[in-house]
This record gives C-alpha cells, structure tokens and sequence, in this order.
C-alpha cells in the first residue's frame, strides 16, 4: 500500500515539475534516433521523497530534423542507484505542450530503454510523428545515499 501511494506522489511530481526546458541532443544510432541522458549534458535535480529515496529529474533536448528518415526512436540510460520495482518516466513536449508520455522498467543492472515511432508509414504514405525540437524528461527514483541500496 505504502509501494502504491509513493508511487502515485511520484506521478503527481512528475507531471507538476515536467514543464522546464533545459538543452542537449539527440543523434542517430543504429538506424534509430537515440536519446541518452548520460551520453549528452543535461539538467538533472533530485527532489527528495522521503529520507531514503528522492525522485532524479533530468531534462534533455531532442531534435529531429526535416530529413529524417529514421522510423523509431529511443530513450536509454542507466542508473547507478535505482530503487528496484519503480519505473522511468519518459515526457515529451514541443513548445510546453505534451506531446507523447510513457513509462519503462529498469533492468536489474540499472538499464533502461523505451522505444517510440518517430515516423509513420502506410500504404507508401510517411507521416513524420515527430519534427523539430523537443523537450525530453526522465523521472527516476533513486536512493539518497548510495549506503541505502537494498
């Protein structure tokens, strides 16, 4: 019961604190558009939840350009202090907008990876799902003090 009302602050949090916008990037990797919070600078925070574990918030640019041609993308990173059985939280905005929400496990060494269309094709039709710059937030719940993990 405890498991559920932390994590429902923590959606709550998340969805409070997802309208800042920081910068980095994006690039192509793999016939994909990789989007990776520790390959590329970018502004992370920890906002504490409870004396054990805080809620790590980081914020990333991602563009896609006019000529893509790369039908998915995906967020991946790793975290070296995760709490087992919480999720990432994946946002998406264009211009303070929400444009696309999703949330991933982590694997028991701390990766994680979620995957989305970036374009559309259908009966020869493509349809670019995304186009320009986005903001990109990644919510993960992580112990305070490395002294913590269970």
């Amino acid at each position: 019961m405890n498991k559920i009302i932390l994590f429902s602050s923590i959606i709550a949090i998340a969805a409070f604190l997802s309208f800042s916008v920081d910068s980095a990037f994006a690039h192509p990797h793999s016939g994909q558009i990789m989007i990776n919070d520790h390959t590329h600078t970018s502004k992370t925070e920890i906002i504490p939840l409870n004396g054990m574990m805080g809620l790590e918030k980081s914020t990333i640019l991602f563009h896609a350009s006019e000529d893509n041609a790369l039908p998915w993308g995906f967020v991946e990173g790793k975290i070296a202090n995760h709490v087992d059985g919480y999720p990432v939280i994946i946002q998406i905005f264009q211009n303070n907008d929400a444009i696309h929400f999703a949330q991933t496990d982590v694997n028991q060494d701390g990766t994680y990876e979620y995957k989305f269309r970036v374009l559309h094709s259908e009966n020869g039709n493509v349809t670019k799902i995304f186009d320009g710059n986005y903001s990109v937030t990644i919510f993960k719940v992580v112990y305070l003090n490395q002294g913590n993990f269970i």
